[in-house]
């Protein structure tokens, strides 16, 4: 029954608005997991918080999204204490209640390495969200410029697009935070250093320089 996929690539490459994207297609409510709102310290109350989602999940036939899934989908650990045997159950009980969910389950991850080999086994459909090619990053700049801003005779969008290498995600955060400091300045034409001065934020971010 059901049918789980796991998407996984860097941040910001589409996970997330791709649930919400087959959610429309479907017609279908995404619920995404809040992991704040599941975890608990105390033994026992994770597998019950999961229980009502799951729960609720089945009689309303949502579509269940676990972002960031390697916080509570992580590999199982050799059980050196009580701590770690309670982390092995709640991830055990995990993978039932998900095989024995009769909807979409999506969990999304940077890193596949770091999900139970156990979880990997068990999906239909394992999605690579890679980093967008040169072509595909000039083409998200374009179509992110808003409608009421120009840019600068001196701004090449090829030429940005081929010199830094951003998701999708932080391309839309640089032209935000460039469009705000156009705004501040009375104008609506994004200059070349503006986006350079956002570019450089996103980079600095990532723990890379430009």
């Amino acid at each position: 029954p059901g049918y789980r996929a796991l998407f996984y690539g860097p941040p910001g490459t589409g996970k997330t608005l791709c649930a919400t994207l087959l959610g429309k297609y479907a017609g279908l409510e995404v619920f995404r997991i809040d992991l704040s709102m599941i975890v608990s310290k105390y033994i026992g109350e994770t597998e019950k918080n999961l229980a009502k989602v799951f729960d609720a999940a089945e009689r309303k036939n949502w579509i269940l999204f676990f972002d960031e899934a390697d916080a509570l989908f992580g590999k199982r650990t050799n059980v050196q204490d009580s701590h770690d045997r309670y982390a092995n159950q709640e991830v055990s009980y995990l993978l039932q209640r998900v095989e024995e969910y009769e909807g979409l389950v999506l969990l999304a991850t940077n890193l596949r390495s770091n999900l139970d080999d156990a979880f990997t086994r068990r999906f239909q459909s394992i999605v690579h969200f890679p980093m967008p090619r040169q072509e595909e990053r000039i083409q998200l700049w374009r179509q992110s410029i808003p409608a009421a801003a120009s840019l600068d005779t001196d701004v090449d969008l090829g030429s940005i697009a081929m010199q830094y290498e951003l998701s999708g995600g932080a391309i839309v955060n640089a032209i935000q935070y460039a469009c705000l400091q156009t705004i501040k300045e009375g104008s609506n034409r994004l200059s070349k250093k503006s986006l350079v001065e956002a570019i450089r934020r996103e980079y600095h971010k990532e723990g890379k320089t430009v």
